[in-house]
């Protein structure tokens, strides 16, 4: 049964080393039979979550800005993919950020349940995404449908296109969208 796989690709740099994880990913998962969407936070308008918690009541956020079409449409995707750089050991800020901003979903029905997780960083070490891990999984937390399926790291790659040069990484990235079905 083939699923539904929603990308989010939160770096500002488009065809990135963490850009190219997730296309071989979303290849993979196509080639599965999968249908994938793939969204650019870096083309959209998401402004600071306020902490107001006005959305846990009314399931909505009173902020006015892209962050509620794509709440609306996260809701009915089956898997969720993040691709993030590496930014001193941490998810970046744009990733971040749109965490914080999906509280409205918190309270509220929503199909995802497996999680993924893809990471580029400048260091080589397997250990320089532990903070982003650990981030998404905090998240993960609050939403106890869900579970961290697979995590894919790409070390090593500073320069846009440094992944290029990792060809064994590409294909561990299409392998793992490859087990989505």
């Amino acid at each position: 049964m083939s699923k539904r796989i929603l990308i989010i690709s939160a770096s500002y740099r488009r065809d990135g080393n963490s850009d190219h994880l997730a296309d071989e990913f979303a290849k993979g998962a196509k080639e599965a039979g999968n249908e994938v969407e793939k969204i650019y936070l870096a083309d959209k308008k998401i402004e600071f979550c306020r902490g107001c918690v006005v959305c846990q009541n009314t399931k909505r956020c009173v902020i006015h800005d892209d962050m509620r079409d794509i709440l609306e449409e996260m809701r009915n995707f089956e898997v969720l993919v993040f691709a993030t750089p590496i930014y001193y050991y941490e998810m970046s800020g744009q990733m971040k950020t749109f965490l914080d901003r999906t509280n409205p979903l918190y309270t509220d029905e929503y199909d995802f349940k497996d999680i993924y997780l893809l990471a580029a960083s400048a260091d080589e070490d397997a250990k320089s995404i532990d903070g982003a891990k650990k981030g998404l999984e905090g998240w993960i937390y609050c939403f106890e449908k869900t579970s961290l399926k697979g995590v894919v790291h790409a070390g090593g790659v500073d320069k846009k296109g440094d992944i290029l040069k990792y060809r064994k990484i590409l294909q561990y990235a299409y392998d793992v969208g490859q087990t989505i079905d």
